[in-house]
């Protein structure tokens, strides 16, 4: 085995968060300014736009002031080797939070449209300037997978105007079969309107729309909606654009997603006019989809619904994405009844698509219906001693007419390498608390994963503990001395199509894998089975020195393989060759109430790792 090696690169990328930075910047919620410089707690910044805004060198430190809160998403600066950049806290009090919500607690937030449905006031553009683009001149692209089959060409009116069409032979079932790419789009502050055109040949609606950046990672810029059906006959329309994202990416390109939604054997005519910068009047600022309500902090979840008419039982909300409102129904106003009302957003709270060498320090990610940390295309992330909870639930795509909802807590994306993630805490997650995973084709589209090492991290409450899947290349992924308790016992498994509440969640897996090791972990209690795994692994991941206990469930569900419960562990440990020294028993915990999951002195394993010592994460 690769883990010693692997756990010295850990420790080489752990132990650069000790060097000396090059300059620290305060942030505080409460008693900053954004004018301020920032360089002593006294002269403290305030928000995380200034934060993302600002211009950081290897080895600076951005600290947040414990105690505080800050809405929105934080876009992290890169570092060097030896000199990542670091976003941690000082002071005394909780951790800082970074929170991917909308407050709607006050009564005037809401309105009662009929008996029992209220509604957030929804919001509408205004402002309106110009923007210089020669997006109205440039051609368009697309791209088709999974048996999906357009045909497309450009062509230009009497004024150079630029006219896309594309005709539809096979449209595919998920949205990402079907993609079309247009022009790269200016740069706007919160809101852009691009005026259009279209046709259909049959009744179309667009739908998946964004900018984003049009190579890996595919950072997304803004979120774009319109209500158009495009018929036979030309007809001028408009996509309303919200930003996301603080800083831009490289590129902007204008992004639809319309895989399964298309009609086969339409010809479809789209042609920009024009593009107006404006922003967003009344209302709450709801630009991006409500994955889930959470009420005085975790007390109680929302029920995410797909239609106003769906909303039957007290809690059920919709998202409109056209009025930037949300639906719900509840007896008598929301807010009287509650003393806190959060809307997550469909926002990935630490962006850090591309960013190499960051390391995260004591912070607290929650109420975002994305994921908390997530990106593609990353280098020596280290992410240590963070709280990550009330994560997921935002609308994805939808795949034959199905929505699909996700969001995990850390996620690395596509190519990553030399990532350490120690000593956090995880819980209430509506997919994985961690994963690397990622899609690529061994070709012009890479997803490497290597060198990742999960390690001394508590999970509990999330739909998986650990889910990992790719189709290119994946080596030195090591997971040890995690504690894993009550996978799908969480706020969205009743939500889900497909409740799967297992520890461990690998899915198929045709990359090229070496030295994936999964050791020294406790995996306790899940709703449907311990392990779920798709038997195509060119080698096998090493299980071993695990201590298990399914809580009267399955111990693995191998594809096509059958089920073993408990009772048929050796016929496990023999077919396989998985856990070969690891144990079934019941744990038992220091004070799991109050989620202190450390192994008491009298629990089985307590000394059964290969080290020596507890199975499990050792938090102080």
């Amino acid at each position: 085995m690769k883990i010693a090696r692997v756990l010295a690169v850990a420790a080489t990328v752990g132990m650069s968060g000790l060097l000396a930075s090059a300059a620290s910047y305060y942030v505080d919620s409460a008693g900053g300014n954004d004018a301020n410089d920032g360089l002593q707690p006294e002269s403290a910044w305030q928000s995380l736009t200034r934060v993302n805004a600002a211009t950081l060198a290897p080895g600076d430190e951005v600290l947040f002031k414990r105690g505080g809160l800050w809405r929105g998403v934080l876009v992290p600066r890169s570092g060097e080797p030896g000199k990542p950049v670091r976003y941690a806290e000082y002071g005394e009090g909780p951790l800082p939070i970074l929170q991917g919500s909308v407050a709607a607690e006050a009564p005037a937030d809401w309105q009662e449209i009929r008996p029992g449905i209220w509604r957030t006031e929804p919001s509408r553009v205004a402002d309106f300037q110009p923007l210089a683009s020669n997006a109205a001149m440039e051609p368009w692209s697309r791209h088709h997978e999974g048996g999906a089959l357009v045909h497309f060409s450009n062509a230009t009116d009497e004024q150079g105007r630029n006219i896309a069409t594309v005709q539809v032979e096979k449209r595919g079932v998920s949205n990402n079969h079907v993609q079309l790419w247009g022009p790269e789009m200016p740069e706007f502050t919160e809101c852009m309107v691009l005026h259009m055109r279209g046709r259909s040949s049959k009744e179309t609606r667009l739908a998946g729309i964004n900018i984003r950046q049009n190579r890996l990672p595919w950072t997304r810029y803004a979120v774009g909606r319109t209500d158009v059906t495009l018929r036979e006959e030309w007809q001028d329309f408009d996509i309303v654009f919200e930003r996301t994202i603080g800083a831009a990416p490289v590129t902007r390109h204008l992004h639809m997603s319309v895989g399964g939604m298309l009609p086969e054997g339409a010809t479809i005519d789209l042609q920009i006019l024009r593009a107006e910068s404006c922003r967003r009047v009344g209302g709450l600022p709801l630009p991006a989809d409500v994955g889930n309500i959470i009420f005085d902090h975790g007390r109680a979840c929302g029920w995410k619904k797909w239609t106003e008419d769906d909303l039957q039982q007290l809690g059920d909300f919709y998202y409109s994405p056209y009025d930037e409102c949300v639906y719900m129904r509840y007896d008598g106003n929301p807010a009287a009844a509650n003393k806190s009302i959060e809307l997550a957003l469909r926002t990935t709270i630490v962006n850090q698509g591309s960013a190499h060498d960051v390391l995260y320090e004591n912070l607290a990610v929650r109420y975002g219906a994305a994921h908390g940390f997530g990106g593609g295309d990353t280098k020596r992330i280290t992410i240590r001693g963070c709280d990550i909870y009330y994560i997921g639930g935002g609308h994805q795509y939808t795949k034959n007419g199905r929505p699909v909802r996700f969001g995990n807590g850390i996620e690395f994306w596509g190519n990553a390498d030399e990532h350490l993630v120690e000593n956090n805490r995880l819980w209430e997650i509506y997919d994985a608390a961690l994963t690397n995973q990622g899609r690529g084709n061994g070709k012009e589209i890479r997803s490497i994963e290597t060198n990742i090492i999960y390690r001394n991290n508590v999970i509990w409450n999330a739909d998986y503990s650990f889910e990992y899947w790719n189709n290119d290349v994946t080596e030195n992924i090591i997971f040890v001395n995690n504690t894993c308790v009550d996978a799908g016992t969480v706020w969205s498994h009743g939500h889900r199509p497909n409740p799967n509440g297992a520890h461990l969640m690998f899915y198929n897996n045709p990359a090229k894998t070496k030295n994936f090791v999964i050791r020294d972990n406790i995996f306790v209690n899940s709703t449907e089975v311990c392990m779920r795994m798709w038997n195509d692994w060119q080698e096998p991941p090493l299980l071993d020195y695990n201590l298990w206990h399914g809580g009267g469930q399955p111990l693995v569900r191998f594809e096509k393989k059958g089920v073993f419960k408990h009772e048929d562990f050796a016929d496990y440990q023999q077919q396989f060759g998985f856990d070969r020294n690891s144990v079934i028993a019941q744990p038992v915990f220091m004070d799991a109430a109050n989620r202190d999951y450390r192994l008491a002195p009298n629990s089985p394993g307590r000394h059964g790792a290969s080290d020596g010592g507890a199975f499990g994460a050792r938090l102080p």
